[in-house]
């Protein structure tokens, strides 16, 4: 397996792997979320142009995506998508530490995220792989502002948190 840069070419397919991992969503009653559009390429490109987008290659094909962004001090992951045919193989793992590594490198505090709390590979997930749980209080103005635009875009239906791990 390969990490590297996201280009714009990989685009397409970044969509597509998007709109394939959203399909398990459906088995647990999160139909809107399936339903969802993936991150368009004037919203891929942002997180390209800054740095802050990778793929995983295996045999030639991209098969997982990370896009993020500093906030706060620390690197916050605003994406990681497998594709289902890749999934169960350390692929989400492998970009996480890729990008925990560039957090580190740019001296930032350590990696950030939201996600839901109940879907199982999602929090209990993050969690195996050292994120932990923020309390409200430990929950920084720029991630309050992510929340604050995920409940506005209908995502607070379902339980969600911040977490963070350290770099």
């Amino acid at each position: 397996m390969i990490i590297r840069s996201a280009e714009p070419a990989d685009f397409p397919r970044l969509q597509a792997i998007e709109t394939a991992a959203g399909e398990i969503f459906r088995t647990v009653g999160m139909a809107a979320i399936a339903d969802d559009a993936p991150p368009t390429p004037a919203e891929l490109d942002r997180f390209r142009r800054s740095g802050h987008a990778w793929v995983a290659e295996d045999a030639g094909t991209v098969v997982a995506y990370l896009v993020a962004e500093p906030v706060d001090g620390a690197l916050h992951v605003e994406q990681v998508t497998v594709h289902p045919d890749a999934a169960r193989r350390g692929v989400g793992q492998a970009l996480l530490a890729y990008a925990a590594d560039c957090a580190r490198d740019q001296g930032l505090t350590g990696l950030t995220l939201t996600t839901f709390t109940d879907v199982p590979w999602n929090a209990p997930y993050y969690e195996r792989l050292g994120f932990r749980r923020l309390t409200e209080a430990e929950v920084t103005p720029g991630l309050r502002a992510i929340r604050a635009a995920e409940a506005e875009h209908g995502l607070d239906r379902w339980p969600r948190v911040c977490m963070r791990r350290e770099p």
